[in-house]
């Protein structure tokens, strides 16, 4: 079984279980169990500037208007094994959460879609297409809006560095904007959709560590990936996070780490206290530096709210790839899903945060202890398309 599955969790559980996913790493030299290089201070002009940015190009909010929500059916027992039954029941769980709110689209292997569909409920569409596993956040394109338009950018999804099997995951982008006709456009970065977030006013949230990286965009510096980004997605800021590179198979995803909130508000995961360093609990110790001096696209500074992780000793799940950051949240059109660990006084402290900050929404907990088991989340897990 591979050491890195879906996200590792340096931490010692008691009746910790193992969920291997995929194949053992594929390291270069600066896939190093190290904090990637900070770079200029904090909230300085970025390299590239306002003008890298593609004109008329925008990368929106998560919580703007969606056409629909995108999800993808678990297909393999080589990738989740044993697990694979309880992996699609927490799927069904989350899809069939959001589609009683909004349009979900479900993507499922050919064969499965009898099974996928009696378990998601009459709300969700079945779209049969190769899959390999449910990751949606990371291989349905990224969509921007441009000259009145929704486009899709294929980053090249290449199973985080070909860390897992990803033959049919890397062909989810192309295969969605053809189903859906829109606008396919292309850019040499590899790079996923759980790697970045924004305020949808032109401020990117990114983590050096998992895309300036041997294993996604070998022999592009910082500035070179950052240009284009800004040309992909429209964005005219953006704030590097440091990360952690080769202690999780994301290289630490922003979308575990720090999220908006709103623009010019931004939710920081927090670290259990007394646990040992891993590598969410050191990206937020180097985030929360950077955060603290960072200013938007806008010029205006960050508030920084942080959440609080559960107990550990309290959670319902298991496995040393276990998640358990309220960070890999889900904004729908009018609910925000949220990770429920088991922890009730966590739990409930990261719903009334969510409340106060993310009004005019339904509040929806939904247990994932089988996905988070897996390193992964509600976030990872879906992929929303905007109205445009």
């Amino acid at each position: 079984m591979s050491a890195l599955s879906r996200r590792t969790m340096l931490r010692s559980l008691a009746g910790a279980g193992v969920v291997a996913l995929g194949a053992a790493a594929c390291t270069g030299p600066d896939d190093l169990d190290d904090t990637a290089d900070a770079g200029p201070p904090s909230g300085s002009p970025q390299p590239g500037g306002a003008s890298g940015a593609a004109p008329g190009r925008r990368l929106g909010a998560e919580w703007e208007k969606h056409a629909r929500t995108f999800m993808a059916w678990p297909a393999s027992q080589d990738v989740w094994g044993e697990q694979l039954d309880a992996v699609r029941k927490d799927i069904a769980g989350v899809a069939r959460a959001i589609g009683s709110r909004e349009p979900v689209v479900l993507l499922v292997r050919p064969g499965q879609e009898s099974g996928a569909k009696n378990a998601c409920g009459s709300n969700v569409e079945v779209f049969s297409t190769p899959v390999d596993d449910l990751w949606a956040r990371d291989t349905v394109p990224v969509f921007v809006e441009e000259g009145g338009k929704v486009k899709g950018v294929d980053f090249n999804f290449s199973g985080w560095g070909g860390k897992q099997q990803h033959a049919n995951d890397a062909g989810i982008a192309r295969a969605v904007l053809a189903k859906y006709g829109i606008e396919r456009m292309q850019t040499p970065i590899v790079a996923e959709g759980g790697s970045f977030e924004t305020d949808g006013q032109g401020t990117l949230l990114i983590t050096e560590s998992s895309v300036v990286n041997n294993n996604r965009n070998s022999g592009r510096s910082r500035d070179q990936v950052e240009a284009e980004l800004k040309k992909a997605l429209g964005v005219t800021k953006v704030i590097w996070l440091a990360g952690v590179r080769g202690k999780d198979i994301t290289d630490a995803h922003v979308d575990c780490l720090a999220r908006f909130a709103a623009p010019g508000v931004v939710f920081l995961d927090q670290a259990f206290p007394g646990m040992p360093a891993d590598v969410w609990s050191r990206s937020a110790d180097q985030a929360r530096a950077v955060l603290a001096d960072a200013t938007d696209a806008t010029g205006k500074k960050l508030k920084v709210i942080e959440i609080p992780q559960p107990d550990p000793d309290r959670i319902t799940g298991r496995g040393d790839a276990f998640v358990s950051s309220y960070m890999n949240f889900y904004v729908g059109n009018k609910g925000v899903y949220l990770p429920l660990f088991g922890d009730q006084q966590a739990d409930d402290q990261a719903q009334q945060i969510m409340k106060d900050h993310v009004p005019n929404r339904e509040i929806v907990p939904v247990r994932i202890d089988t996905i988070a088991s897996g390193g992964g989340g509600i976030h990872c897990s879906t992929h929303d398309q905007p109205a445009g």
